[in-house]
């Protein structure tokens, strides 16, 4: 093999001699990757604020109203029961004096937590919006608006019922939640 002193090539493998071909490692590892985020469920929420949002002016409860709702799957006697005032609350949330945005974000924490530790029913109150701070300009409850609209929209209220006059009556809400789905 004739080789080209101008060859740069030659001359490399001529200055480092003899050669061995070292054993493949394998590549590190790279970084981890993000876990990965619910989208959809944030979107669901996302939209379910803004729908709640504007559901407030144009279905406002008044300050005597009673607050019902049921989900269809709700058997007839547990509806029952829960008007009644005879499933006790296991937990209490009192939304009285706070303005609308620190009672929605508190209700979203207080709902999540009750059902993450099992809870099967709950007491939200609201007031009966009879204060002037609870009422909004157009002459409604905010709170007592603000609880039925957000009770309304979440995925896992059963059902819900004002309380008993002894348990708070027009200004307090039973709230009925199915259990956490595990998996």
């Amino acid at each position: 093999m004739d080789s080209d002193p101008d060859d740069d090539s030659e001359l490399f493998r001529a200055a480092i001699g003899k050669v061995r071909r070292l054993d493949e490692r394998p590549a590190p590892p790279g970084r981890p990757r993000p876990r990965p985020r619910a989208r959809m469920a944030e979107q669901d929420e996302q939209a379910a604020r803004e729908e709640f949002r504007h559901g407030l002016e144009t279905l406002p409860v008044q300050a005597g109203d009673v607050l019902a709702y049921r989900q269809d799957a709700l058997p007839a006697r547990a509806w029952q029961r829960l008007r009644r005032g005879e499933i006790s609350a296991q937990e209490e949330l009192d939304l009285h004096g706070l303005d609308a945005r620190t009672a929605e974000g508190l209700l979203r924490r207080f709902l999540a937590d009750a059902r993450d530790h099992g809870l099967g029913c709950v007491r939200v109150i609201h007031g009966k919006g009879r204060g002037s701070e609870d009422i909004g300009r157009s002459g409604v409850p905010v709170l007592k608006n603000l609880v039925d609209g957000m009770l309304r929209q979440r995925a896992g209220v059963l059902a819900f019922h004002s309380a008993p006059p002894a348990q708070g009556g027009t200004g307090a809400v039973l709230v009925l939640l199915a259990p956490r789905r595990r998996g």
